[in-house]
């Protein structure tokens, strides 16, 4: 990203998150006039935070440079921004690195994620890529979240993208029951890595596509939203066994800190059931050849 780029996407998110905050969230006397804009103003951010007025503007519009991380967090806390929230706007201020563009080679999953993905059995399971592409799942997780698509993620040509599927295939956004919250969810965690990663092309080309095919993913992203995604409940509607509520939690490879591996278990007795026939329906079926397993040697291939 350059560095106009990067100015631009720190005053959106400043932006954003002021429109957010309402004066009585944030302690802020209206003095009985009517208020023009949603949120707070920005001279009343700049009191909140001890700067001047010209300059939360100048940081706002993009054209205050290497601003100190004290600054940046006392913004932060007048802004009433979550722990994710501050750590997204460090990263948008941190001055870009003048370089060439990197070569952004194809995700490869570690193998150790792989042996925790195998060992979870018939647990449903899936390993998830820095832009949330399915690295590889277990026969179950499988079924459960992409039964219309092919097993093996090997080739990152062909391997789904969770956030396409979201957004842009009718099978997948027909299962989740509580589609808008999941989908602010993904946009929120790309927001935050799109933080990290300015230079990662594949992310912009991901980000720019859902945003001209999905008018919900362009709003999403234009409301500044910037979310962790650890663990919580799902809701599914699987065209084999019927409802699911699923509990998940993620889990982070020390060695592969991008990648994560999404673990559901059941949130109540319905569930176990229908999760036991999927598993049931799963293994029933023809077994795939060995390689299309996830496997150690198959990443390494």
């Amino acid at each position: 990203m350059s560095s106009p780029a990067r100015a631009r996407s720190l005053g959106e998110f400043l932006a954003s998150r002021r429109a957010a905050l309402s004066p009585d969230d944030a302690g802020v006397e209206s003095w009985g006039r009517r208020r023009r804009v949603p949120g707070l103003r920005r001279e009343e951010v700049a009191h909140l935070a001890g700067v001047s007025v010209a300059y939360y503007t100048r940081l706002e519009q993009g054209h205050a440079r290497n601003a100190s991380d004290e600054v940046l967090l006392a913004v932060a806390r007048a802004l009433r921004l979550s722990r994710t929230e501050t750590e997204h706007l460090l990263d948008l201020a941190r001055p870009a690195l003048v370089r060439a563009a990197p070569r952004v080679r194809p995700e490869r999953p570690h193998p150790l994620s792989l042996a925790m993905l195998e060992a979870l059995g018939d647990r449903p399971a899936v390993l998830l890529g820095r832009r949330n592409d399915a690295l590889g799942w277990t026969r179950t997780g499988h079924a459960l979240l992409a039964p219309h698509l092919p097993f093996d993620t090997t080739d990152p040509r062909t391997r789904p993208s969770l956030p396409r599927l979201l957004f842009l295939d009718p099978h997948t956004r027909a299962a989740h029951l509580d589609w808008e919250e999941e989908a602010r969810r993904y946009v929120a965690y790309l927001r935050l890595i799109s933080g990290k990663y300015p230079d990662d092309t594949r992310l912009a080309e991901l980000v720019g596509e859902l945003c001209m095919k999905d008018d919900d993913f362009a709003e999403f992203w234009a409301s500044g939203q910037v979310r962790a995604c650890t663990g919580g409940t799902k809701r599914f509607r699987h065209p084999l066994v019927g409802a699911l509520t699923l509990d998940f939690q993620v889990w982070l490879q020390a060695d592969a800190p991008d990648h994560r591996l999404e673990v559901y278990s059941p949130a109540d007795e319905p569930s176990a059931d229908a999760l036991a026939l999927l598993g049931t329906l799963v293994h029933g079926s023809d077994e795939p050849a060995r390689g299309d397993a996830p496997s150690r040697a198959g990443a390494a291939r």
